[in-house]
C-alpha cells in the first residue's frame, strides 16, 4: 500500500487524508460530529474534516446534535450493523457525557456476545491544555488503557496520524484515538496561536502504521525518554540540550498505549538503565503510573535509579495562561529530571 509520492502535511491534514482515502475504499465508512456536514463549512471545531462533505455529502459525513450521548450511541449502533464509524467529539472532554455508550458498550459488546459482534468504530478526540481551562484541557489516556476491549492511540506527528487512523478504520474493535488540540497545524484551517506545526512528508496514498507499535525518535544511551503528543517535542528539545552538556537521551515515542509493546520498552531500558516518563496528563493513576508499573516488573535488576515521573499535578488544568505554563511539564523540567536521575537525586 505504500506509496513512493509524499506532500507536505500538517497533522490535521493527515488525518484528513486517512478518512478520505478509507471513505473513497469502503462505503461503510461514514463520519459523525458536530459541525462537521456544514459544505465548505467549518470541518469541525479545528478544521480536521474541512472538504470532505463536499466530497462525500451530508449521508457520509453527518451534522449531529449537540449531543455527545446520541454521536457515540449512534456510532455503536451502526458499528454493531456492519457499518465502520469515525465519531468526533469537538472537545475530548466531552466524551465523559457519553461514557456509558464508550465503557459498557463499545467496548464490551464483543465480548458479551461471544464473538458474534463487533464494534469497527473510531471515536475522535482533541485533547490537551490550550487555555481553554479545566473542562476543555483533559489527557484522558489512562481512563481509556483502563477499559479493556478499547485500543488507544496517540500520534504526535502526521506520519504516524495518517498511518495509524487510516489502520484503525480497518481495525475491528473499537480504538480511542486521541490528537493533540496543539499539533494540528495552521496549513489550510484553524490555527492553535501556540501550534507548533509539525509539517512533514507524509505518503500521498494509503498506508498504515502498524498499532501497536512504538517509535524511537532519538537514540541515546544514558537515559529513556518515554512521552507522548505535545510532550515528545518538549522531550526532543530536553534532549538536544541535554546533549549540549554531553548526556545522550532517547526519546522513545509513546503513540499505541494498548495494545502496549512492552518488550520494545524492555529493551529500551536495559540499554540505558533510566527512566523518565513525561505525561500531561495528572500524575496520580495516569499512563505513566501503568508504565512505571509494568517497568518494574520486567526491568527492575537493570535499574541504576528508581523509575521517575513527570507530569501535571493532582488539580483541574488552569486558564491563565502563566498558571497553565506551571502547570504542564516544561522543557527545562523534563532537563532537570534527567540531571536528578543521573545525579541520584
Amino acid at each position: 500500500m505504500d506509496s513512493p509520492e509524499t506532500r507536505e502535511m500538517t497533522m490535521a491534514e493527515a488525518l484528513r487524508d486517512a478518512m478520505r482515502l478509507a471513505m473513497r475504499e469502503d462505503p461503510r465508512v461514514f463520519l459523525l460530529g458536530e459541525d462537521i456536514g456544514i459544505q465548505d463549512g467549518f470541518g469541525g471545531g479545528f478544521t480536521v474534516t474541512l472538504g470532505l462533505s463536499s466530497e462525500f455529502g451530508n449521508d457520509r459525513v453527518m451534522d449531529t446534535p449537540l449531543s455527545e450521548t446520541a454521536i457515540i450511541g449512534a456510532a455503536v449502533g451502526a458499528a454493531l450493523v456492519g457499518m465502520r464509524p469515525i465519531a468526533e467529539m469537538q472537545y475530548g472532554d466531552f466524551v465523559f457525557v457519553g461514557m456509558d455508550q464508550v465503557v459498557n458498550q463499545a467496548a464490551k459488546m464483543h465480548y458479551m456476545s461471544n464473538g458474534q459482534v463487533r464494534v469497527p468504530l473510531v471515536l475522535r478526540l482533541p485533547v490537551g491544555a490550550t487555555g481553554r481551562g479545566a473542562q476543555h484541557a483533559q489527557s484522558t489516556e489512562a481512563y481509556w488503557m483502563h477499559t479493556p476491549g478499547l485500543k488507544v492511540l496517540c500520534p504526535s506527528n502526521s506520519y504516524d496520524a495518517k498511518g495509524l487512523l487510516y489502520a484503525a478504520i480497518k481495525d475491528d474493535n473499537p480504538v480511542i484515538f486521541l490528537e493533540h488540540k496543539l499539533l494540528y497545524g495552521g496549513k489550510g484551517g484553524r490555527r492553535e496561536k501556540t501550534s507548533i506545526d509539525p509539517v512533514m512528508a507524509v505518503p500521498v496514498g494509503a498506508y498504515e502504521v502498524e498499532i501497536g507499535t512504538l517509535s524511537e525518535v532519538r537514540a541515546g544511551e544514558d537515559v529513556t525518554i518515554l512521552a507522548n503528543m505535545m510532550m515528545v517535542y518538549r522531550s526532543l528539545e530536553a534532549a538536544d540540550i541535554l546533549a549540549g552538556e554531553g548526556i545522550q537521551a532517547q526519546v522513545i515515542d509513546m503513540r499505541c498505549l494498548n495494545p502496549l509493546d512492552m518488550n520494545f520498552l524492555g529493551e529500551s531500558v536495559k540499554k540505558t538503565n533510566r527512566v523518565l516518563i513525561v505525561e500531561e496528563d495528572n500524575l496520580t493513576g495516569g499512563w505513566g503510573a501503568e508504565i512505571a508499573a509494568r517497568l518494574g516488573e520486567v526491568v527492575f535488576y537493570y535499574l541504576d535509579a528508581p523509575i521517575k515521573r513527570l507530569a501535571a499535578p493532582d488539580t483541574p488544568a488552569p486558564t491563565a495562561e502563566t498558571l497553565e505554563e506551571e502547570y504542564l511539564p516544561s522543557t527545562s523540567r523534563i532537563v532537570a529530571a534527567v540531571k536528578g536521575l543521573l545525579d541520584g537525586v
